[in-house]
């Protein structure tokens, strides 16, 4: 049963939701929710708490505090309710590899109790919406890396879940396998109508969401459309190299009254109306200039304007911190 009032729309609901591995809070009590057949984002840099939220609404860690309901259930006295609901995209590949992909569904089956009168033409349309019908009984280790990621979708689709969890689902593909992996889930989604919930540190993957949720060290510091966070930014991003940074910033500063930042040796400042101002700019700036661009805001901007720094593909994930301090324990136990 539910343990808080639910909103019909919403497929599910997060109140006050934490997680803490010893002194290390991996999440801090976040509320939010998901509304029904939308594809909601999970952005953040790795070790924000991403996966660790998925893991909870899946079932697959217990949470510290908090109420989080799936498809209606409760995560902690609902499991296997919460379970047959969703289906689930880990970030590492865990097909069986040395077994057919036809083989890898039909376990798959079999986990989720699909009746065998249906596992036939369930399987058929998996593949075929992957466009893997071909490879059926292809042994699985002789994929290309974006084929396995599409068997794991197909296999995540078979028991008919309300709900599709993608935890840095082309993490590792090169770009043109990621836009293909994103055709395909984009395709399944006008197919069945399913909720997608993606955790992800692309940008471009970002973009796609109805609506998104910024996490950063644990906490939801900005929740909206794509569209909306970057408005929050402000105006156009100029991007500038001189010759003499230093005497180039305190000229915009002083010429131009913009807020200026510095990072890899660009100077990035907002304007509005970007184009009509970069002619008058050029025109007028003393400092000579070695390189200029002007985009429209992205959600690294956003993220920028929120914590004062980019999202960065480095950072440690939460599951590397833990395994860190846990290493540190044993060598001070020894």
């Amino acid at each position: 049963m539910n343990d808080m009032t639910s909103n019909i729309n919403n497929i599910i609901e997060i109140k006050s939701l934490g997680k803490k591995f010893g002194d290390l809070e991996a999440v801090k009590n976040i509320s939010f929710e998901v509304k029904e057949k939308e594809i909601f984002g999970f952005l953040g840099p790795n070790g924000a708490g991403k996966t660790t939220t998925i893991n909870m609404l899946c079932t697959i860690l217990k949470p510290s505090n908090g109420i989080a309901n799936v498809n209606g259930y409760s995560i902690v006295t609902s499991q296997n309710e919460v379970r047959k609901s969703i289906g689930i995209i880990f970030q590492e590949n865990c097909l069986d590899e040395k077994l057919t992909a036809n083989e890898n569904l039909i376990l798959h089956c079999r986990f989720y109790h699909v009746p065998k009168k249906e596992r036939e033409n369930r399987i058929k349309e998996v593949l075929n919406i992957v466009e893997l019908a071909d490879k059926r009984h292809k042994i699985v280790e002789t994929f290309s890396g974006g084929m396995k990621r599409r068997l794991e979708i197909a296999r995540g689709l078979l028991h008919y879940p309300r709900i599709l969890f993608l935890d840095e689902p082309t993490i590792g593909l090169d770009p043109q396998t990621r836009a293909h992996v994103w055709e395909y889930i984009l395709k399944l989604k006008e197919k069945a109508g399913i909720t997608i919930f993606l955790t992800t540190h692309y940008m471009d993957e970002a973009e796609i969401c109805n609506r998104v949720a910024i996490i950063d060290y644990g906490k939801i510091i900005a929740l909206d459309t794509p569209d909306e966070l970057k408005s929050k930014v402000g105006g156009d991003i100029v991007e500038i190299v001189t010759v003499d940074n230093q005497a180039a910033k305190e000229e915009i500063e002083i010429k131009y009254n913009k807020e200026v930042t510095e990072d890899k040796k660009i100077l990035t400042f907002k304007v509005s109306e970007g184009h009509k101002f970069l002619i008058s700019f050029i025109k007028n700036f003393n400092t000579p200039i070695k390189s200029i661009n002007l985009r429209r805001p992205t959600l690294n901007d956003v993220f920028l304007k929120l914590t004062g720094r980019q999202i960065r593909d480095e950072e440690l994930s939460t599951n590397e911190l833990i395994k860190n301090r846990m290493r540190k324990r044993r060598s001070i136990s020894h």
